[in-house]
């Protein structure tokens, strides 16, 4: 398959979105809540949403109708294995730290919280599995007969805000990430990355694209954004009602800032590692977190800490265990990057 310089912009994108979010996250959780700091995560909450789209994308540009035999098998081999290992590794870290506080927890309690309701940032993982899953479907029983990705785009949006809305107006709290891995949630990424598909690479000659990309929808709904943030009336997550247009403006506004635009040696070997520092970085996280708590650190060496730490030991974990083949199925596999 042809490279596809924008999908290396995409990834590099969303890689830093999720890092950034749980960096501020932590800062605001440790040291202060701000202002600044709410603006700063709203261009962060579109990371989830982006690896979503991309593989779809990818899926679908790189085999069509046509799925090979082995589809499912591979992709619960390099996704699901390593949701279960650092599921297990999260899950033991946060119970002895609960026990450390004098917490009372049951074991086989916490553990089904994090690998069963998939309350730990890995949810992804479920999501994607189900997506998967779905595109199988969709080429196997050639189901674009009954859902076409243009309307069902309409269709699938207004499913989504739905599905975040009734959570948020209702106040349901189930248990770990439940209504986070439903693919009600998601199910706009799909079809809106089947439609780009479609219509790759010639997007520009679609009206509908030329309409929608324009920048003026971006910046509108964008000052909508910070507006209610000023008045403190928004909640900063990618599973939000608001976020499902804001990334569909923002995705089309970059198909079409991008093209042509050659990913950096930077850009890809974000990439590479992409899946390790997705998956790893909230460990080396508290790291940094555990050597606060014995040690006071100012708050801007604190950032740096989590910065460098978080960054430099997902790469390292992932090279290390990318050096055989059992060990980058159980920490994740490294993308091979052209």
């Amino acid at each position: 398959m042809k490279r596809i310089e924008e999908i290396y912009w995409l990834r590099f994108y969303g890689c830093l979105a999720v890092f950034i979010f749980h960096l501020v996250g932590r800062v605001e959780d440790n040291y202060l809540e701000h202002l600044s700091l709410d603006l700063a995560r709203i261009p962060t909450v579109l990371g989830t949403p982006i690896f979503i789209f991309i593989s779809i994308f990818l899926f679908s540009a790189r085999y069509g109708n046509e799925t090979p035999h082995n589809f499912l098998a591979n992709r619960f081999k390099y996704v699901m294995v390593p949701y279960v290992v650092y599921g297990m590794i999260y899950s033991l870290a946060e119970y002895l730290r609960m026990l450390a506080s004098e917490e009372r927890v049951s074991f086989g309690y916490h553990m089904t919280e994090y690998l069963v309701f998939a309350g730990w940032h890995g949810y992804f993982l479920i999501i994607a599995m189900q997506f998967y899953v779905l595109f199988w479907l969709y080429n196997r029983f050639d189901l674009q007969r009954w859902l076409p990705s243009g309307p069902w785009l309409v269709v699938g949006s207004v499913i989504s805000i739905g599905w975040w809305g009734f959570f948020r107006w209702q106040a349901i709290e189930p248990p770990g990430y439940l209504h986070w891995i439903a693919p009600l949630g998601w199910i706009y990424l799909f079809f809106l990355a089947l439609l780009i598909v479609k219509h790759y690479p010639d997007l520009q000659e679609q009206a509908w694209f030329r309409r929608l990309s324009h920048p003026g929808w971006l910046v509108v709904l964008v000052g909508g954004i910070v507006a209610f943030t000023l008045r403190g009336e928004l909640e900063y997550s990618s599973k939000e009602t608001w976020v499902v247009p804001l990334f569909i403006f923002s995705l089309l506004w970059a198909m079409r800032w991008l093209v042509g635009l050659r990913a950096t040696p930077l850009v890809k070997k974000v990439n590479e590692y992409s899946f390790g520092i997705y998956l790893a970085h909230p460990l080396f996280f508290s790291v940094v977190d555990f050597i606060g708590w014995q040690v006071p650190i100012p708050l801007w060496l604190y950032v740096i800490a989590l910065a460098l730490v978080g960054m430099g030991g997902s790469i390292l974990l992932n090279r290390l265990a990318n050096q055989a083949d059992w060990s980058s199925i159980l920490l994740g596999k490294r993308l091979r990057v052209a």
